[in-house]
Formats: C-alpha cells, structure tokens, sequence
C-alpha cells in the first residue's frame, strides 16, 4: 500500500499538464479510425516526457482497435541498415540464398500499406534523430504514400539533430492536404504542475516553500523531479519545508544521472564540443571551442542547435556557455584525468593569448598540467591576491598551492611557501606553521625570509613555536638575519608561562642599546614590561621604529615597539606607526598580521576613551582573523579585550557570556590568559560579586609577576584588586596592593600610570582620600588616559559633595559630561547622569529640548560635539585629541559650523553654547 502514490504516478507523472497535446493525439486517432492519415512530431529537450505521450496514445489506438506498430532507434543502430524499419514490418521473409542481394530501399513498405486499408495502421518511432540514414528515406518515401492511406506516423524526438540530412520538420514534410499534421513542442512543468506532480508521488500536497524549491531544483524537468521525489518518498520523507536539504541533495543527484544519460546520447563530436565549453565557461568564441575540442569542421549552426536542443547551454556573446555548475562537473568527470588536465591547460593558454582576467585564467590553471610558462605563477598569485580581497581564502590558498607545482627556482620556491603559510591563516593555521617551519630549517639565497618566515609564525600567537624556531634557525644565520632571530626569540620567550625548562637554548641576550631596528623594539619591550627606564624604553622604541618598513621588515619587532610608546605615553606617534604596519600588512596579505595590528590598536583606543573605536577594530580584527585561526595562546588577550570593551559599552550581558564562554585547550598555558583573568575580573565586579572578582586579580597578579610583567601601565591589577580588598575589609592587602603600585609607577613616571595608581589608592587613604583623588585628577589631566580621568572626576565630584562642596562637585559633573558627550562612555556616562540629577545640572552637553538658535538642528552630530567642545573653551588640539581627528577635520567642521549657525568665530560661539548651558 505504502509504494502505490510511486507507482502511479510512474505512468501519470509525465503526462501532467499535457492536456493540449493528448488532445489533439486523441483527435488524430479517431480520424486515424474513420481513414484519415496523419503525420505527427513530437518534440522537447531529453526528459520532457516524449516517450510517455508516444505510449499512451499507442494504448488508445490499441483500445480502440487499431493495429499499432512500434519502434524506437538507438545511438547503437545508427549504422545498422533500415534498423527502425524493421521493428515495424519485421525481418526479410524467406530462405536466406533467396533473399536478393541488394536490399529493396523501400522493403516491407508495400505489405504494410495493404495490411493498414483493412485495418487502420498507428506507428510510433521514438528518437528519431537516431535513425539510421536508410530508415530516414523510407520514413520519407512513406509520408509520400499517405493520402488515401488509413496509416498515421507519430514521430518523437529529443530534438538533438544527429544527422547531416535529419528527418526534416512537419512543417516540410510532402503532404497533401488530405494527410492531417501537427507538432507538439513539449515544455518543462510550470509551478501548478510540479505541486500536482508532488502531490501525486508523494501522496499528499506539499506545502508552499516546498513545493516552490522543489520546481526552482528541478526547473520543471519531469524526468529529474520524477526521479527525485519517488527516492524521496522512498525515504519516508514527507513534502515539507524541514526537509528541503534532503530534497536538495536528491536533485542534485536525480539531475546528474538524467545529465549523464543524455550525454551518452549525444554525437561524439557534440560532447568534445561541450566539454570544452564546460571548460571555458564563455571566455572563447565558439569557432576557437571546436578548435581546442578537435572539430574545427563542424558545422557552426548545426553545432549550436545540437548545443541548444541538449538543454545544457544557454546561448552566449561568443559562444554557448553551459549554465549549471553540476551539469559542468558531469560533463568533464568522464574524462581520463589527464585528457581532462591537457584540456584545461590547453585553454589556459589560449585565455592568456585572449588577455582574458586574471582570476578566469587562474581557476583554468587549478585544474590543468603544470605549464612551465613565465606568466603562470604571477597569474595566480594575482587571482589569489584578488581572492583574499574578496574574502575567499580556501580560493586564495588552492591558486597559490597549484602555483607551486610549476617549475620554480628556490628562492622564489621559498617565497611563494611564505605567501602560501599567510594565507592558511584563515584556513589550516597548523599547516601554515609546519610550512613556515619548513622555511627556516631549509637553504635559500635570501636568508632574511628564515626571519620572516619566524616572525610570521610568531605572530599568530604560538611562542612555544617561536622560540624554538627562532633557536634552531639562529646557528645558520649572520648578520642582519641573525640579529633579527635573536630578537624573536627573546620576544618569544617573554611571553613563555613555563619557565621550569632545565636545558635553555645558548642564545645571545639582548645588548641594553642594540643598534638594529628588531633587536631595538624588542628590547624596549623588555623594558616597558618590567617598567625601568621610561626614557630608555622611548628611545629603543623611535629606533625600531625609524626606517621605512619594507617587505623584508619584522613585523613584531615593531608591534611591540609600538606598545612600548603607548605605555610611555606617546599615543598619538604609536598610532601613527601602528597605521603605518596596517597598511603595509593589508598590503602584503598577511592577515595574522593585519589581525595583530588592529587588536593592538584597539588597546590603544580603548586606554584613550575612544570606546566607538576600540570595538570598530577589534571587531575587524575578529573578521581578519577569527579567534578560532588564533594559536590558543594569543586568545585570552583578544577576548579579555573584548570583554572590557563590552563593559565599557554598558553590555554586561554580553560581557558576562564572554566571561563564561570555553577557551580554547591550552590558552591557560601563556603569560596572556591574565588579560583574559582581568577581564573577567572587572565581570564578575560589575556583576556585584567582589570576592570572585578579588581572587581573580590575584591569579592574574600571581602570572604577571612570574613573568617579571609588573610595569602598572600594563594592567593595572593592583589597583583594581586593591579597591576590591577595600570592599571586602581586607584594609591591609588594600593599602599594600596600593603603595606597591604607587610606587612602581612612580619608577615608571607616565601621567597615565601615576594618574590611576593614585585613583586606585583613593578608596584606602581614609581621611586623605579626596587629596587623593584631587592628585590623581591632576595627574590624568594630561595624560592620554581619557576613561581614567573621566572616572576620576566622577568619583571626586562624588567625594566633593560628599564633603558638601557642591558648587565644586558641579563643576567636575560638568567637566565628565563634557567627555563623555565628546567620546560617548556608556558605562561612565550613566553615573554622570546620576550625580548630575542630584546635583541639579545637566547630565551631558546635549542641544536643550529647544534650543534657541534656529540653526543648531541643520547640524550634524559630529560638528555638534565640535562646537561643544569649542564652545566651552577647548582648542582645536585639544578637541582633535578628544575626538580622535585631525586638527584640519576639525577646522573644516568648525567652518561649517559657523556658516550654518550664521555667525562669526568662536566668541559666538561660545555665548551660544553657554546660553544653552551647555559648559
């Protein structure tokens, strides 16, 4: 019972919305009763149901009592003479010595025309463009003979023209007009009938969406919905929407079979032609097609019709391209591969000579012999560069791994190794340390690509990895090469957890002064960890940072150089290098690279106020390279800088997740997992749960120290920790915790460092805690330290009306939300509001409700927070240090101002502003 909506709709399915042609075969059949001959074509693409509609009418004409004849040709019989013909009148009657030795061209005819005046003749040919050439003139000699005849000639056909001289049209055919005629051009199924053909097979009505996929799938093919649906019956699958993946996959495989089957009907020459189109993809025009497939003699016309009538092209510019990829796939995987690897070569090089684009050129080559041209390998490496612009990095790397099967030099070998490992970045990252490994154990020319290649490596985090690659590779080097391997490994080896390693590789230390660019950044590096010698940490830093960067430059010398100036306080000359490194890394396709860049400057943005900022790059610093590309040690500090930057948004639902998402096995194991331990430290604070938040401080404290990191510019753990302790009544941790950092930053002697060390000693100073604020407000003042001194004038002005000052506390309210309107805090701007609330003064210098000045509205939001800030008395540094723009943005924003507000300069300006209360 289950099988029976599978077996009817076997014999129904492709009779489905063929009213109009079974009428007009019923119509031919009773005349064809009454004597009235008839000449009918049946027609369509192979699948259309054809041979169905042939059947069925020969079942009427049996029920009715006609005599049919049947006969179907075949690519097989196409030399066997009059091989359709005798299917319909039988073999030669008679002893074979008596048979004559020239067949009679017109054998069997005769008989058949007698037999057919007593009783009304149906013959059915299937395929008649297999017909073999003398069966085609027998055919033609009977249409001939049919007036007066009660014989009617159905004729199918997939309309592929197999011959030179095919059975021609109804519409030519010699006959009178005694003889009825018609054609019946068969089309694909519409919407309604593949929901009916549905319905049928699958026994009950598919919903909407399904049924909508089902004839997008199948384009109204019966033959391929046919096979697909009653597999998936088979299945027990019922027609709805949760099952459109199955149906998807069903399809494709029920359209590959009917693709395979039609190609074996197809001429030999019709298929060398497709496949060579299926290699082109419409990059050639057709007469070059038939050239690389071998049949330049072909018949451009003809070949076309063939092309059109197999329903796998569509017609192009130049040529017929073929449309579905499957259909692409099937047609080539019957090739021997290495026919298939000499053709895709073969137009390669003939889309070269055509100047065809570069990535077209390329996916040829994925898939052809290597060509040892010299315009091979550039080519894709171009369509590689262009795929990694696009985002396509498996793409990416397959161009530039089938580029190393060409015949290279070593050098170039080497180098094209090193483009390879950048890109496995993205895709395979262990694959891309194995092959940079590779790179420093091997002889090259160029030995700076061994640095490079340990830099590159470093760079995604694996400092394990690092240092002991830097270490082999240190023997064999000199010069310049070494000096720069010398500086990754003692990079690397900075970051290391495990110190307990009882054999220590013999690597030269760090001179105090290094002369060279790399050693010079890392040595800076050391420095600002260990928080000695800010002066010192400045100068190494400026000298890394000297020269040009090139392409044989170190990348993380550089980084870290860098980082060291924007824990010296130079913020502005470190992004202005950490710009520079982006460029040159987006340049040179290294995403690791370009992933470093913006993660560390997010950091930046992020100790300067510019929340908008930090989350804009570390959010393209996620997409460059995904956490999961990350080697597990450099995880922990990404997402500890996410998390804070989500705190600092006012997302403690977000931050909270992050907090408790799983890291990767491993990630525990570097210096790093403590940025990711403060992070969740300042979670688990915001979320009221002090003692966690303390313990946590302490781990991350407790890594710190082991590694010597104890410069507070860092991460200022003791200070935070130290607040915490207060809270908890833990009065002795506090004070210790908030000295020692008093008085490493006091060695370390930036205004950020000091500035924070002395917020952080506020809540444990007892009586002098408002001193203390006052100093750490004076401090930051000046420091690049924006969210630390907003936080400081909050919680002064919280101590000042605490003290009953409120005039004072009003003041230092006004001052925070003019920052915080000018880089938006959410986090801060909340308590802002509040203590303005209680104070009575505005929350933020925003436009009032209505303001008075009937321009202010025709300003944008970015030259409405200019005009705050100038209005209020700031320069234009100061406002392009505030708004993270260049001093010329904000004379260009201020221009704009005045003529829109209609006045004349900053006086205006400024009593406009303060009429609105906005300073």
């Amino acid at each position: 019972m289950a099988n029976e909506p599978a077996e009817r709709a076997a014999t129904e399915l492709l009779l489905i919305e063929r009213e109009r042609e079974r009428a007009v075969l019923d119509s031919v059949i009773t005349e064809l009763g009454t004597g009235r001959p008839a000449v009918v074509a049946v027609t369509g693409r192979p699948g259309l149901g054809q041979h169905a509609l042939l059947r069925w009418a020969a079942r009427l004409a049996e029920d009715r009592g006609l005599r049919v004849r049947h006969a179907r040709a075949t690519g097989a019989e196409r030399e066997l003479r009059h091989g359709a013909v005798v299917q319909l009148t039988g073999p030669p009657q008679g002893p074979p010595h008596e048979l004559p030795c020239r067949p009679d061209r017109l054998a069997g005819m005769t008989e058949l025309l007698c037999a057919a005046r007593s009783r009304p003749t149906l013959l059915v040919v299937e395929d008649t463009q297999w017909l073999d050439p003398a069966s085609l003139q027998w055919f033609q000699a009977l249409v001939r003979r049919l007036p007066g005849t009660p014989v009617a000639l159905l004729a199918g056909s997939s309309g592929i023209p197999v011959h030179d001289t095919p059975l021609p049209c109804v519409a030519d055919w010699p006959t009178a007009p005694a003889v009825r005629t018609a054609e019946l051009a068969l089309p694909p199924l519409s919407a309604h009938g593949v929901a009916t053909a549905v319905e049928l097979i699958c026994g009950i009505a598919g919903d909407q969406r399904f049924t909508e996929a089902a004839a997008h799938l199948t384009a109204g093919h019966p033959a391929v919905l046919h096979t697909a649906l009653r597999r998936f019956t088979g299945y027990g699958y019922a027609p709805v929407a949760g099952y459109l993946p199955e149906l998807r996959d069903l399809v494709t495989a029920a359209a590959g079979d009917h693709t395979t089957r039609v190609l074996h009907g197809l001429p030999d020459a019709a298929v060398a032609v497709l496949r060579a189109l299926a290699v082109c993809g419409g990059l050639l025009d057709l007469p070059l097609v038939c050239l690389l497939a071998g049949q330049r003699h072909l018949s451009e016309t003809k070949l076309r019709a063939v092309l059109e009538a197999s329903g796998f092209t569509t017609a192009g510019h130049a040529a017929p391209r073929v449309h579905d990829p499957l259909v692409r796939a099937r047609i080539l995987e019957e090739m021997p591969a290495d026919e298939r690897a000499d053709l895709h070569a073969r137009v390669a090089e003939c889309a070269h000579r055509a100047a065809a684009a570069d990535e077209d050129i390329a996916e040829l080559l994925l898939h052809a012999r290597p060509l040892g041209t010299p315009w091979a390998v550039p080519t894709l490496c171009r369509g590689s560069a262009a795929a990694q612009h696009r985002g396509e990095h498996a793409v990416a790397v397959a161009r530039l791994s089938r580029a190393l099967d060409e015949p290279l030099e070593p050098e170039q070998r080497a180098r094209l190794q090193f483009e390879l490992a950048a890109a496995e970045a993205m895709t395979a990252p262990e694959a891309g340390d194995r092959r940079l490994a590779g790179i420093t154990r091997a002889e090259h020319a160029d030995g700076r690509l061994r640095a490079r290649a340990t830099d590159l490596g470093l760079a995604r985090g694996n400092a394990d990895w690092g240092r002991r690659t830097a270490a082999e590779a240190i023997p064999a080097a000199h010069g310049g090469e070494r000096d720069g391997l010398i500086a990754l490994y003692w990079l690397a080896e900075q970051t290391r957890q495990d110190d307990t390693e009882l054999v220590m590789p013999e690597v030269p230390a760090l001179p105090d002064r290094p002369a060279d660019a790399p050693r010079a950044g890392v040595r800076a590096w050391q420095l600002a960890l260990r928080g000695d010698d800010p002066d010192a940490t400045r100068a190494l830093a400026r000298s890394a940072l000297a020269g040009p960067a090139d392409a044989d430059s170190l990348f993380l010398p550089r980084l870290v150089a860098c980082r060291a100036l924007f824990l010296t306080d130079d913020t502005e000359e470190a992004e202005h290098h950490l710009d520079a490194l982006l460029d040159g890394a987006r340049r040179h396709r290294t995403p690791t690279v370009v992933g470093r860049v913006l993660g560390i400057r997010a950091e930046l943005h992020l100790r300067c106020g510019r929340i908008g900022a930090a989350e804009r790059d570390i959010t393209a610093a996620e997409r460059a390279l995904p956490f999961t590309s990350w080697h597990p040690y450099a995880v922990p500090q990404l997402l500890g800088l996410r998390l804070t930057i989500d705190l600092e948004n006012g997302r403690r639902d977000q931050a909270r997740a992050l907090a408790c998402a799983p890291t990767p096995a491993g990630a525990e194991d570097s210096v790093l997992w403590s940025f990711l331990l403060f992070g969740r430290a300042l979670a688990a604070s915001a979320d009221g749960e002090p003692a966690v938040a303390l313990e946590l401080l302490r781990e991350c404290g407790r890594r710190l120290l082991r590694r010597q990191w104890i410069n507070p510019a860092l991460l200022p753990w003791r200070s935070t920790a130290a607040r915490l302790a207060h809270t908890l009544g833990h009065r002795d941790e506090a004070l210790r915790l908030s000295r020692e950092e008093l008085r490493l930053a006091r060695r370390w002697g930036t205004a950020s460092a000091l500035g924070r060390a002395e917020l952080g000693a506020a809540p444990a100073a007892g009586p002098a805690r408002t001193d203390r604020l006052r100093t750490a407000v004076a401090v930051l003042r000046d420091s690049p330290a924006r969210v630390a001194y907003t936080g400081a004038l909050v919680e002064l002005a919280t101590a000042e009306r605490e003290g009953g000052d409120r005039e004072r506390a009003a003041e230092l309210v006004a001052e925070a939300a003019l920052l915080t309107a000018a880089c938006p805090v959410p986090r801060l701007a909340g308590r802002v509001r509040l203590l303005a609330t209680d104070l009575r003064s505005p929350a933020a210098p925003t436009v009032p409700d209505a303001p008075e000045h009937h321009g202010w509205d025709t300003l944008t939001e970015a030259e409405r927070r200019t005009a705050l800030l100038a209005g209020c008395g700031h320069g234009n540094r100061d406002i392009a240090d505030l708004l993270s723009v260049s001093r010329r943005t904000v004379e260009l924003r201020l221009s704009g101002v005045y003529k829109k507000l209609r006045i004349s300069g900053r006086g205006e300006l400024s009593a406009l502003v303060r009429a609105m209360d906005g300073c």
